[in-house]
């Protein structure tokens, strides 16, 4: 008699198999049989080199993007025009503007020292009158009026967070504005520090319209022969200058001319500046001419400043 005793056996490895294998080549079930663990060691792979990355990158530095500081100042109060102009007030041209403020130029009235500070209106008023009336011109010329006790007010009309083309400095009126000390400044004459304190603190606000360091140079194109620079001429001169860097006057007075590097450092301070000179110093070209106007020039367009 036959024993079928090894087919049996056979028969019971086969019953042992994975189910859908039965009519795979010996070779592919061998090979299937081992996915599970391949798979394994390939997920142990992945994670280890997942890991190492992670580590990588976690060591990596963080690129931080650079930041722009705008140096600004908030703007100090200032009175409006309406408070000193009252029933004086003429017909005139509506205002000119620039694109923007490059630079400031200090002046001083010329004009007696000892007034009570609650003159400073008709003081203003009469500034107006003389320069509308025997100077034929069509506003006062300033831009802003600082009267002893630190009073700003709104000179020429037109807006005053505007870059309203002044009648201040000639060749220079353009892209500037123009601040006046109410009094006279000569040597030896005391300047209040109330009224440095407001200079400063314009200036700060103004030129920080434009992110310029009031302590920096900036390049003006003379746009009159009458300055001290022939038409078409690029000068050089302190964001925060005097009338006498651009025009050829005594004006703002050898004092407050002196009183300049502080009211420049202390604007620098006001837009929140670090110390040191020339910080922020800018040498682009500003030209003070605007181009083409968009109506016939007016007569303080004509560079008829002070």
């Amino acid at each position: 008699m036959r024993v079928f005793g090894g087919r049996r056996g056979a028969r019971g490895h086969r019953d042992a198999r994975t189910p859908g294998t039965a009519g795979l080549p010996r070779a592919a079930r061998v090979l299937l049989g081992c996915l599970p663990g391949l798979a394994a060691v390939a997920a142990l792979v992945l994670c280890a080199y997942g890991v190492e990355d992670a580590a990588e990158t976690g060591a990596r530095p963080a690129t931080a993007r650079p930041t722009a500081t705008p140096f600004t100042a908030p703007r100090p109060p200032i009175v409006p025009r309406s408070q000193w102009l009252g029933d004086a007030a003429r017909r005139q041209p509506r205002p000119h503007y620039d694109d923007r403020v490059a630079a400031v130029f200090v002046h001083h009235t010329d004009s007696p020292n000892g007034y009570d500070c609650a003159d400073a209106p008709r003081i203003i008023r009469d500034l107006y009158t003389g320069q509308t009336g025997i100077r034929d011109w069509d506003d006062i010329g300033y831009n802003f009026v600082v009267d002893r006790c630190g009073t700003v007010y709104e000179g020429r009309a037109g807006g005053i967070e505007r870059a309203v083309t002044g009648a201040h400095t000639q060749g220079f009126n353009h892209r500037t504005t123009g601040i006046a000390a109410l009094g006279t400044f000569t040597a030896g004459m005391p300047v209040p520090r109330p009224m440095i304190h407001a200079i400063a603190a314009l200036s700060a606000w103004k030129l920080g319209l434009t992110g310029t360091d009031p302590r920096a140079s900036v390049r003006l194109v003379s746009s009159n022969g009458l300055s001290r620079y022939a038409a078409g001429t690029t000068a050089e001169l302190p964001a925060l200058a005097g009338h006498n860097d651009g025009y050829m006057t005594s004006c703002p007075g050898a004092a407050l001319h002196s009183r300049l590097p502080e009211i420049r450092r202390l604007a620098a301070r006001l837009q929140g500046r670090p110390p040191g000179a020339h910080e922020g110093h800018s040498r682009r070209p500003v030209s003070s001419d605007p181009g083409p106007l968009r109506s016939s020039p007016q007569p303080a367009d004509r560079e008829r400043g002070p």
